[in-house]
């Protein structure tokens, strides 16, 4: 394999660079494009992509380190590709990518008035890029502001920059939203300012950093500035608003974190994704600090195609508002194995079904409901929940199951009290009357409280494994999908056995893979034999 170095493209006429983010380690496998640093100049960031697929070998530069245009920051290896400097074709890219310098014509400042006038708000110059998505209104219609003070933020697949006010007013109106794609040359807003404050100043710009695009592109010819009435406007400097670069940003999206909430620790307050993954820490730890709300999308789809409203009931608000919790509080993992429950099924169906009275039925999922009683007596941290500040453990000396229900309004989680202390048959028809109760609404309030423990099975409908969401204050859910027929080894031959896929979701801060493990191979020994259940 060929060493090659990697160099700084063309930074625009920008002297020097920092680097601020050191995005992958020696060792690492890349993609073409994939990032390995990102760097901020006053005014944008961008990031430094792999310019082949390869391996990283070295890194050359830290976080804090001052880079110019050509500064040689890191070697890769590629198979089949002679050792070479690649600095022309990065540098080439960078070209092809970096705004080309925006002459502003020399305008002379406006003769005084009294009245105030409206101004065009235009996207920048983006350097070559045909679009960019609006990712934030940083602020509203009627605000007061300053110059430079960031008015929105567009975002590419390589890098972000802010469209700032071009000087003090109020802002009038805006004419985009989140989500939307917007040009170079787009008017965007209108702002309110005095008459007599200059629009623009006789003076050159210089082309601010541009991260490489995916894919070359022709080099953008220089562009005028707009007329009086319509000012271009630039990257700003820091307005006291988020900065993030864009894999932060996507980041953060994924795990739901607004990123206004999170502080950053990078030059200039920039968010980067340690500080992301300690917020996220925090909220585990302290959730009841600062609850997170159920946020949607607002972008309009309308502009798609046609489409309807729905508004969705109280079961599945509150329903949403209990998983966002959950799952933005709880470290979750999921434990997978399967149940032989061929002679459960067996004995269910015949020697069972001939002793029960007429019309009383029996489902697996009673007999589950007996397991999980006793596998959360033999495991009694699976039947606990955390302590107020998460440094004790409240185990449960009750053992309340929770049978989640599908009802046409959503989903009810009716609870078998004291499980423990009744028989299969009397869970089965409990279970049963409380299911029909969910669906006619009639359930009572204080049925679906006081639960230690979970079920949502989805055996009736179908699927092969699931990860459910663990219902927080419980520490463990258990799923059940659909049984089927598989061919298991005897030690003799293979022979059809009915297998029950479980799956069970766990909160690790108070167990451990180990004890998932144990908990749901004994959980399997107890379906497998229904003898187990009666001792």
């Amino acid at each position: 394999m060929a060493q090659t170095q990697v160099n700084v493209p063309d930074l625009g006429g920008i002297d020097e660079v920092e680097v601020i983010e050191i995005c992958v380690q020696p060792g690492d496998e890349l993609n073409a494009e994939d990032a390995l640093i990102v760097l901020e100049s006053d005014k944008a960031t961008m990031e430094v992509p792999a310019p082949f697929a390869g391996k990283v070998k070295e890194i050359l530069v830290a976080v804090g380190d001052k880079v110019n245009s050509g500064s040689h920051v890191a070697n890769m290896v590629g198979v089949g590709e002679e050792s070479s400097s690649v600095e022309a074709v990065v540098e080439d890219t960078a070209k092809q990518e970096t705004p080309a310098p925006v002459e502003q014509a020399t305008q002379p400042k406006p003769a005084a008035a009294t009245d105030n006038q409206e101004i065009d708000i235009v996207v920048p110059d983006l350097g070559g890029i045909d679009s960019v998505e609006i990712i934030e209104l940083s602020v509203s219609v009627g605000d007061t502001l300053d110059a430079e003070d960031s008015l929105l933020v567009l975002e590419s697949d390589k890098a972000t920059m802010e469209v700032p006010a071009p000087q003090a007013g109020k802002l009038v109106s805006f004419s985009v939203q989140v989500g939307d794609k917007v040009s170079q040359g787009d008017v965007v807003g209108k702002l309110l300012v005095a008459a007599s404050a200059p629009v623009a100043t006789p003076v050159e710009s210089k082309p601010e950093a541009s991260s490489p695009a995916s894919a070359p592109s022709a080099k953008p010819e220089p562009v005028k500035a707009a007329s009086t009435q319509t000012v271009s406007a630039q990257a700003p400097t820091s307005s006291g608003k988020v900065h993030a670069g864009p894999a932060v940003r996507k980041l953060a999206r994924e795990l739901g974190v607004d990123l206004s909430q999170v502080t950053g620790t990078g030059p200039r307050s920039r968010i980067q994704k340690h500080d992301l993954h300690d917020f996220v820490k925090q909220r585990v730890n302290n959730p009841v600090a600062s609850p997170l709300t159920v946020k949607g999308s607002d972008e309009d789809f309308s502009k798609y195609g046609a489409i309807t409203e729905q508004g969705l009931n109280k079961i599945k608000q509150v329903t949403a508002r209990n998983m966002v919790a959950s799952w933005t509080t709880i470290p979750q993992v999921t434990q997978f194995d399967e149940a032989d429950i061929t002679d459960l099924e067996h004995y269910r169906k015949t020697a069972m079904g001939a002793l029960l009275p007429e019309g009383v039925k029996v489902s697996p999922l009673a007999f589950i409901a007996k397991a999980c009683t006793k596998a959360l007596k033999a495991f009694p941290e699976f039947n606990s929940s955390l302590g107020p500040n998460a440094d004790t453990l409240i185990l449960k000396q009750y053992y309340n199951i929770g049978i989640a229900v599908d009802t046409p309004d959503g989903l009810l989680v009716p609870v078998l009290k004291g499980a423990d202390q009744k028989g299969v048959v009397e869970l089965a028809s409990e279970s049963a009357e409380l299911a029909k109760k969910a669906r006619d609404k009639k359930l009572p309030m204080d049925a679906m409280s006081g639960a230690s423990f979970t079920i949502s099975s989805l055996g009736g409908i179908g699927g092969t494994a699931f990860t459910p969401i663990v219902n927080a204050p419980q520490v463990a859910i258990l799923g059940v999908s659909k049984a089927s027929y598989k061919p298991v080894w005897n030690g003799e031959s293979f022979e059809p056995r009915l297998m029950l896929p479980l799956s069970l979701s766990y909160d690790h801060r108070v167990i451990d893979g180990a004890q998932a493990a144990r908990f749901t191979r004994y959980l399997c020994e107890l379906l497998t034999d229904v003898r187990h259940l009666l001792l």
